[in-house]
This record gives C-alpha cells, sequence and structure tokens, in this order.
C-alpha cells in the first residue's frame, strides 16, 4: 500500500514562547518511594488555544478539531508529563509534546499530480465498466428466469 505523503508549511517552525504557558508542577504518580511523595516533578502546561497568536489561525483551529477531548471548557490545551523524576525533563517533554501538537495541525496533503488525477480518472472509468458489465450479466440472468407464457 501506498503511503500518503504530506508536506509541512514553511513556517511550521513556531517558537513555542515558554512565557505564554502557565506551567504546573504536581506530585507524580508511579514508582520512586518516598521521593515521589515529597517532590512535585509531574508536569502540567497548558495555553489558551484561541488567543495564541504566536500559532497561525489555521493551524488553531486544526489543534481545537484534533485535541477536542485535551482541551478544557475555558479553551486551554493541557498537556502533563510524568515520564521523567525530573521537573525539567517533564517540562521540556511537555514543550515537545506542544509542538508535535502544532506540526501536526501544520501537515496538509500534497497536492495530486496530473499523473495521479489522470490514473484516478482511469481507475474510476474501469470501475463504472466493470460495474454495468457485471449490472449486464444479472440482468441477463434474471430474463433468463422468466417464463413466457405466450
Amino acid at each position: 500500500m501506498r503511503s500518503k505523503s504530506i508536506w509541512r508549511r514553511q513556517d511550521t517552525q513556531v517558537h513555542v514562547p515558554v512565557e505564554r504557558l502557565t506551567v504546573s508542577y504536581s506530585r507524580s504518580s508511579g514508582p520512586g518511594g518516598q521521593h515521589v511523595n515529597k517532590v512535585n516533578t509531574k508536569a502540567e502546561v497548558r495555553f489558551h488555544v484561541h488567543t495564541a497568536e504566536w500559532i497561525p489561525e489555521d493551524v488553531r483551529q486544526k489543534i481545537v478539531e484534533k485535541n477536542k477531548s485535551r482541551i478544557n471548557k475555558a479553551g486551554e490545551l493541557l498537556v502533563t508529563s510524568e515520564v521523567s523524576r525530573s521537573q525539567r525533563r517533564n517540562l521540556s517533554d511537555c514543550l515537545q509534546k506542544i509542538s508535535a501538537i502544532i506540526g501536526e495541525a501544520s501537515e496538509r496533503p500534497r497536492e495530486p499530480s496530473a499523473a495521479d488525477i489522470a490514473l484516478r480518472a482511469a481507475r474510476i472509468e474501469k470501475r463504472n465498466k466493470e460495474r454495468l458489465k457485471q449490472k449486464k450479466i444479472l440482468s441477463a440472468v434474471k430474463n433468463s428466469r422468466q417464463v413466457d407464457f405466450d
């Protein structure tokens, strides 16, 4: 099966301004013994999607469409990370997740070439001819079953 090629817009390298993000830390779950119970290492980063002017408008709309479960009622995109026992690593993981979300929303499928369009048209035409051929065969079978009462 052929994979879809996707191209990214040139302005995809969006700088994520940390000063525009709301960062909070809380206690992480999982293994770690007493350390887990004492230190706030889980990073939680959020920002209001609709007012983030550092992201292009069409990309913001795609982010809202693709990440409905991550956006709260206030319109904030919430990203969390607790993979590490370090606040810094969890914060950088959250920033990587945000840039991946923005990059994914910036992707657009490539434009089909003239050869692709011609190939698609030929396949549709062939499919229609085969459908009509099968339709005629089925019609002939049904006509052969009819009894003539004359």
